[in-house]
């Protein structure tokens, strides 16, 4: 058969395929615009997997809940598009519930495919952004500041990328990632969610990791919060932990956070891990976070909540300089935490530098 024949071959097959109702082509997706004054919502609500939803720069006065699969939800660039608290008696559920953006799936049918980027989302009384029960959920160069509990925010979720954020001034943490919010149970396998480039500064907590496995904390900056990253596990199994927190730049998180019912004061805290296993802190930078609480100190190993300890780490290669109390701080009772290659002048109990 001749080159020809084959090209006039596939077009008819394509010409048959089309004519069968078969998948649209990318040519076939669609691009809505939005104007500020316009509904987020109802272009979401109008778009179909595939479809891109672009923001003209402006303020937009609304809470959007996505739960169509594969959709894009993004500014235009230049000037940013702010979505800002609307109408508190709105019907949306997201607005209710004080969130900004909502991306929720079912535990029957995760959302897949989901990308959030280059908007803002502040004043929030909840959440910037909010997801659930998501699949290969992309959050990219969103700015989430001053909300009421965390800037970005994800349960339930898997193969997730949060990179290249700025979350800033927000009441809890700026990034958090967990297992569940409402329920009991052990780590969840993220399937390789990544945490990466992002800016943390101001908020009571720069990133959670909260009863997870299998996920990479890598090349992000955390100042000026009281603390930089929390790894949280507890007694529960699968216990949380084979994570990589690595190569991040993590320097004077000395804002004073007061003590929860769940944890002290907070002030000073690098990296800390608590009823964690199996997890490597390498390779990172952690220089003059300084405060007197339990948790203070450059990298801290610490019981958790409900006193279940430590195991298995691998803390080496890290510059951990000028830290206080210490910058290395093993203040637990667990086995098999190994510290070793690290740049450090302090240690609890000394002889770790």
């Amino acid at each position: 058969m001749t080159k020809r024949q084959i090209a006039t071959l596939a077009c008819t097959v394509a010409v048959v395929a089309t004519g069968l109702g078969a998948a649209p082509s990318s040519a076939a997706r669609t691009l809505h615009q939005v104007q500020p004054g316009e509904s987020i919502q109802q272009a979401v609500d109008a778009a179909r997997p595939g479809d891109t939803i672009v923001l003209s720069p402006g303020t937009y006065r609304e809470s959007v809940t996505i739960t169509t699969s594969n959709l894009t939800l993004r500014g235009s660039g230049g000037s940013p598009a702010v979505l800002v608290p609307g109408d508190a008696k709105a019907a949306d559920v997201c607005a209710k519930a004080g969130h900004g953006i909502c991306v929720t799936g079912t535990a029957d049918r995760p959302v897949e495919g989901v990308t959030v980027r280059s908007l803002t989302l502040r004043d929030f009384t909840r959440n910037g952004l909010w997801a659930s029960r998501t699949d290969r959920l992309k959050v990219k160069g969103v700015i989430a500041e001053g909300n009421g509990n965390w800037g970005i925010a994800q349960e339930r979720s898997v193969r997730s990328v949060l990179s290249h954020n700025i979350a800033r001034d927000n009441g809890d943490a700026g990034l958090f990632v967990s297992n569940t919010t409402d329920t009991e149970q052990g780590a969840i396998d993220t399937q390789g969610t990544v945490v990466s480039h992002n800016r943390l500064s101001g908020n009571r907590i720069g990133l959670t990791v909260r009863r997870l496995r299998n996920l990479t904390v890598d090349h992000n900056e955390a100042t000026g919060n009281c603390a930089a990253v929390f790894v949280v596990g507890d007694e529960s199994t699968p216990r949380a932990g084979a994570m990589t927190v690595r190569r991040n730049n993590i320097h004077a998180n000395n804002k004073h956070c007061p003590k929860t019912p769940r944890l002290p004061f907070l002030q000073g805290s690098g990296v800390v891990l608590t009823g964690a296993e199996e997890t490597l802190v390498a390779e990172n930078r952690i220089v003059d976070n300084v405060g007197a609480s339990p948790l203070s100190g450059g990298i801290v190993l610490f019981k958790s909540f409900v006193g279940a300890a430590n195991e298995k780490n691998e803390i080496r290669d890290n510059v951990v300089l000028r830290n206080g109390k210490a910058d290395l701080a093993d203040r637990d009772t667990g086995k098999g935490n190994t510290f070793r290659g690290n740049t450090c002048g302090v240690s609890e109990p000394a002889g770790m530098c």
